[in-house]
């Protein structure tokens, strides 16, 4: 996929959720190319912020009501060629579920030693960073 296609489709906005030391991880029913466990996330609509994105994909994806704090970057995705924003994002009320049984197979909260076997390619060097501050071994 070119970059020209992956700016033209709507882009994606993702939820970095840290709480109790740990990052909540998502395991998708279809994969997106070589993706299969991600963070929660969504296309952002017409009219929303990236950010505003993030917390509403968490919420419908996993029942979480989150906050942002901070914007973590963006990038086109190298597996799914679409463009991706990041959000740091904090728990304010509820508990994860699998609340979108039509997307989600399931999800985890994932201890930062233990995030390669559920993304083995990698995160996003800014994404790494802000999980490397956040979350102790």
């Amino acid at each position: 996929m070119t970059e020209q296609t992956a700016v033209q489709r709507p882009g994606i906005a993702a939820a970095v959720v840290v709480h109790d030391n740990r990052v909540l991880m998502v395991r998708r029913k279809v994969k997106e190319g070589q993706l299969s466990w991600q963070f929660p996330a969504g296309e952002i609509e017409a009219g929303e912020t990236p950010e505003q994105a993030a917390v509403r994909e968490t919420r419908e994806e996993v029942g979480l009501t989150v906050n942002v704090l901070k914007s973590l970057g963006e990038r086109v995705h190298p597996k799914t060629g679409r463009r991706i924003s990041y959000a740091a994002c904090t728990v304010m009320s509820g508990t994860a579920l699998v609340a979108d049984t039509d997307e989600l197979a399931e999800l985890a909260w994932v201890a930062i030693g233990d995030v390669p076997a559920f993304v083995p390619y990698g995160l996003f060097e800014p994404v790494q960073m802000y999980l490397d501050g956040a979350l102790s071994q």
